[in-house]
């Protein structure tokens, strides 16, 4: 698998005890690397991090990416063989209530990294994750490509935006040689759902814990539509990203999306039936009337370069999307004390025998 780059590396991961952070971590785990996470503080509780026990099984580095000479000083005692970046403030309501803590962890805390790594001696592959989001989305109806304009209307948006700015300034300022010590590439993805994320004003996490408590659900845009994607889906694209940046130069400072196939396009209301039907004696929806912050009603991307050069697609369709995620919260609550590592773990695999099934090149 990843023909096995990752075996007895060092690899940071910063955000690591976010949702997508601490499945790409337990993923590198199980693929033998030593993993070494950077996080200010778990977001959630409870969370995918502390439920599946993952500080028993890797480095776990506590410091705020603001920091920038604490940042440095952890890199150079990890010496990672590969970095991924997830560290962030990933939400778009909380950016309206916050703007400049986005603004700062999502565009500074970015730079800090980048300016850590420009201090590296030795040979580092830097995967920066930033988000489908960063595209100046005018809700058309086909995928953005990696040369459309980047943008961003709200506060979140703007970061993202921001933030690939600053990673290409870097690429092309400080590591803009292929073949010296720092090779880097960015990895854009969105509408990610699956097991253990319990963030704030996401429809899954939402729904959850309302059938958990006997409530019924409220829905604040039922028609917005979105690409759904599990979470193992874009990992297995920045693992891809990373294992094949380290050996093809011509990879470096190059952007990739990372999302499923065109066909995926689903809305809130059908994400949330489709989900019921796994989840016995879920309530019923309340439909609220969209309100509040505003939020774009369709925002999706196109691949083609994924496929084109790192052989990359997606795996899953939608039901099975649906059904591997409901399955891990159904575990969570009606297991208590159960192994979520093992859950996540049995996940991991089952998605790999899929891709191996489907001849992805990275499951071989």
């Amino acid at each position: 698998m990843f023909k096995g780059i990752f075996n007895g590396k060092s690899v940071v991961v910063t955000g690591h005890t976010g949702f997508k952070g601490s499945w790409l971590a337990a993923w590198l785990i199980e693929l033998g690397a030593r993993v070494t996470g950077i996080s200010d503080a778990v977001p959630t509780s409870p969370s995918h991090f502390e439920c599946a026990g993952l500080g028993a099984h890797l480095t776990d580095v506590r410091l705020d990416i603001r920091d920038r000479k604490a940042l440095r000083g952890a890199i150079h005692r990890a010496r990672p063989d590969f970095v991924f970046h997830l560290a962030a403030q990933p939400l778009v309501r909380r950016s309206y209530r916050e703007p400049i803590d986005t603004l700062a962890v999502n565009v500074m805390g970015t730079a800090h990294l980048l300016d850590a790594l420009r201090t590296v001696d030795w040979p580092c592959v830097a995967v920066m994750i930033t988000s489908d989001k960063c595209y100046d989305n005018v809700e058309w109806v086909w995928g953005y490509r990696e040369t459309d304009r980047l943008g961003g209307k709200d506060p979140y948006s703007a970061s993202k935006g921001a933030a690939e700015l600053v990673i290409r300034t870097y690429a092309c300022s400080y590591f803009q040689e292929p073949d010296g010590p720092v090779r880097l590439a960015v990895g854009r993805a969105g509408n990610v759902i699956g097991g253990g994320d319990w963030a704030e004003d996401r429809i899954v996490p939402d729904s959850v814990r309302a059938w958990a408590e006997n409530r019924s659900v409220e829905i604040r845009n039922p028609h917005a539509t979105r690409p759904w994607q599990h979470v193992l889906e874009p990992l297995s694209g920045y693992l891809t990203l990373g294992a094949q940046l380290a050996v093809r130069p011509e990879m470096h400072g190059e952007p990739f999306n990372f999302g499923p196939s065109p066909d995926q396009n689903f809305s809130v209301q059908a994400l949330l039936a489709a989900m019921v039907k796994h989840w016995p004696g879920a309530g019923h929806t309340v439909v609220m009337q969209p309100g509040g912050s505003p939020e774009a009603g369709l925002l999706k991307l196109d691949c083609d370069k994924a496929l084109s050069l790192l052989g990359w697609r997606a795996t899953l369709d939608f039901p099975r999307t649906v059904v591997m995620t409901t399955e891990w919260y159904r575990r969570y609550y009606e297991h208590p004390g159960a192994s979520m590592l093992d859950v996540t773990r049995g996940q991991i695999a089952d998605y790999v025998a899929l891709a191996r099934e489907g001849g992805a090149a990275w499951a071989r």
